[in-house]
């Protein structure tokens, strides 16, 4: 199966990604085979290979990139991510993601959770092999030691009518930011660079990662069950208040409270008013306001790269105002 469509554009880049997408399969050998191909499907359920594609154009700024190296090292990235996945669909008793089954609703959450881990082990396995040093693992580490602090961060704020702006942020820097973040830096580091200069390509992810999460957040709000791939303002039944809903909050908060007090048994109907009211309070162009800086704070680091990759930096360039610029 070929990557996404949006790489057609990007022969080179989309030749590595397939390559990544090979190297994610060949790690995956589960006894049990139908548990193995809901994993296999998972990795093929039309995810972009953000992570990845960003680990492979930051590798281009080294003097010493090695290709097999770097599709591995990306391919470990998608690995850890799509344990997340699987976990925080755990996690959100969530039955659809990107419009197909979870693996947690096929099979249950004790079989969800070891396919989980067994991906988590997977992608420790090819950073063992193909890390230079201890450092990627090293920091791989203490990135999932970050996203684990924005899910339980997350936990914590459920039902949190007095979840504030900052904590929203701190969240989603653990839980989305963190792995875009990792994989700026390590394709960066594990190229040749030094760390100075890995670190600040770490801090460009770091901002790609909070105005995409900032977007997603905004999509719940404006698009419908069928374009996003899973039900609209599910998260608000859960407890979980983004982006839109804080800061409509800030400003309708006696209009909102009585409906977001009802929490799971919320009908349909009254997430329809949550979802007028999120827009009539502004909610959604203050959050759109915030993606639009945090996307210009990246934008200003990819045009502060040097021109030793001008093809790789041009690519970050454009790929970065696609994707933060998307409405579906």
């Amino acid at each position: 199966m070929n990557v996404h469509p949006m790489w057609e554009k990007y022969p080179e880049l989309a030749k590595e990604l397939n390559k990544t997408l090979k190297l994610m399969e060949n790690s995956v050998n589960l006894k049990n085979k139908e548990v193995e191909n809901a994993v296999m499907s998972m990795i093929h359920s039309g995810g972009k290979l953000l992570r990845p594609a960003y680990q492979l154009l930051f590798s281009q700024f080294g003097e010493n990139r090695e290709p097999k190296k770097a599709t591995s090292l990306a391919a470990a990235i998608e690995l850890l991510h799509t344990a997340t996945l699987i976990h925080d669909d755990i996690v959100d008793e969530a039955d659809i993601r990107r419009g197909l089954p979870t693996i947690r609703s096929q099979f249950g959450n004790s079989t969800a959770v070891y396919a989980g881990d067994y991906l988590f082990v997977s992608c420790f396995k090819l950073l063992a092999d193909y890390s230079s040093s201890l450092k990627s693992i090293q920091l791989n580490s203490r990135s999932m030691e970050k996203i684990l602090s924005g899910e339980l961060g997350q936990m914590d704020n459920r039902y949190n009518l007095e979840m504030s702006i900052n904590q929203y942020l701190e969240n989603i820097s653990g839980k989305t930011a963190e792995l875009f973040s990792l994989s700026c830096f390590v394709g960066a580091y594990e190229s040749g660079t030094s760390e100075r200069f890995a670190k600040n390509c770490g801090k460009i992810g770091e901002n790609i990662g909070i105005a995409f999460q900032i977007i997603d957040d905004v999509l719940d709000y404006t698009q419908s069950p069928e374009q996003i791939g899973k039900p609209v303002l599910e998260d608000v039944r859960q407890g979980i208040y983004s982006l839109p809903l804080l800061y409509a909050l800030e400003e309708g908060r006696e209009s909102l409270l009585p409906y977001l007090e009802k929490g799971e048994s919320l009908t349909d109907k009254e997430t329809e008013k949550i979802y007028e009211l999120v827009h009539s309070f502004g909610g959604v162009t203050k959050a759109q306001k915030l993606a639009e800086k945090y996307t210009q704070q990246a934008l200003k680091g990819i045009a502060k790269l040097p021109e030793t990759s001008t093809d790789a930096k041009n690519k970050l360039l454009t790929i970065t105002q696609a994707i933060l610029a998307r409405t579906n």
